[in-house]
């Protein structure tokens, strides 16, 4: 008896938890693939130079393993952020559909579950991104400006020993406005697409996938990297001789930047952004396809 009563609420658990663990896995194995063009991506937004030079200045001067620098903030960004934003996604638009009557969720509704599911992976996920902009940027810094932080959980500790635990989500506010804006192009993208490859087109299962994720990085990248380019600048500034700041926020940001070069200052280094935010959802959402996969094979 207290078997039978066991099996049921440890597969409700299980069923409540695993869009989160799914979603945290996808993206940590992305993660794995893009952190070399993602160096390359923050490298020429703090002026560096085109892709070509930064690769070469790179190799050249820091060898191959400085591609791979930041990747344990990269990797714990993602099993924060992303087990965050994909399993709110998944359990908002569960929630929408039962209220839906088991009808497909208008593009609106999914949107603003992305929205939200932006939100929530951001707050959840800030700290480690601001170690990871720290540990990708401070090779850039004059040496005596350099923290040398020798792994993710070594930046959120001087972070926090040095500027205290608030410092830690410094340019949070940047940061969850981009995510709201690349995951409500992501998320809703990915889901309104699928259906349509599936029940419009007739699409396989293989061709769905790949289709809808190749939408969805191209929305998402569309929507957030104006939001990226301005959070970067937040959370890599560094005061002058006197102790001022180049920047009081991301609104002062965004306005000195539109004066000074314009609406496409925003869109700097956008071909490699693209390259890069493009193929990681892309992954996220094969390996998370393949990931469901297997669990169905084993009863999951």
């Amino acid at each position: 008896m207290g078997e039978e009563k066991t099996k049921p609420a440890t597969a409700g658990v299980w069923t409540t938890v695993k869009p989160f663990v799914n979603g945290g896995a996808s993206g940590m194995l992305a993660t794995c693939v893009i952190q070399p063009v993602d160096m390359i991506k923050v490298r020429i937004q703090l002026g560096q130079g085109s892709a070509v030079q930064v690769t070469r200045n790179m190799l050249q001067n820091e060898g191959i393993g400085a591609f791979y620098k930041g990747l344990s903030a990269g990797l714990l960004r993602q099993a924060t952020y992303t087990t965050a934003r994909l399993g709110s996604f998944r359990i908002l638009t569960n929630k929408a559909i039962e209220a839906n009557d088991g009808k497909p969720l208008p593009l609106y509704q999914k949107a603003l579950c992305g929205l939200t599911a932006g939100a929530i992976g951001a707050s959840v996920g800030s700290p480690a991104d601001l170690a990871l902009i720290r540990m990708q940027a401070d090779a850039t810094l004059p040496a005596a400006q350099r923290r040398n932080y020798t792994n993710a959980f070594h930046a959120l500790y001087r972070i926090v020993a040095d500027e205290g635990v608030l410092a830690l989500w410094k340019g949070a506010g940047p940061t969850v406005v981009r995510a709201m804006a690349l995951n409500m192009g992501m998320l809703a993208s990915y889901d309104q697409t699928a259906e349509f490859f599936k029940d419009s087109l007739g699409l396989g299962e293989a061709s769905t996938v790949l289709g809808a994720s190749a939408v969805s990085g191209f929305f998402a990248s569309a929507c957030s990297l104006p939001f990226d380019y301005v959070k970067t600048q937040i959370q890599k500034m560094q005061p002058d001789a006197e102790g001022k700041f180049p920047y009081t926020g991301s609104l002062d940001c965004a306005m000195k930047t539109l004066k000074s070069g314009g609406p496409f200052k925003f869109y700097t280094g956008f071909p490699v952004y693209c390259v890069r935010i493009a193929p990681h959802v892309m992954m996220t959402w094969i390996f998370l396809n393949q990931i469901q996969k297997y669990e169905k094979s084993v009863g999951l």
